[in-house]
């Protein structure tokens, strides 16, 4: 799991003793899901940073 948060980028293995990190790195500041949320095979995207989506599997 890819968590982008403006020039921040966290990377999660999602596990039972991370679930609570990640819940709060995923959510906005109105407690919904960062936009955009992709999932790409196994791994999914939260949110957005320009560098991020401009490299594999996105970019050219």
């Amino acid at each position: 799991m890819v968590v982008a948060k403006g020039k921040n980028v966290e990377t999660f293995q999602p596990t039972e003793a991370n679930q609570e990190s990640i819940i709060k790195a995923v959510l906005g500041r109105s407690g919904s899901l960062r936009a955009p949320t992709i999932r790409i095979g196994e791994v999914f995207y939260v949110g957005f940073n320009e560098t991020l989506y401009s490299e594999i599997p996105f970019g050219n």
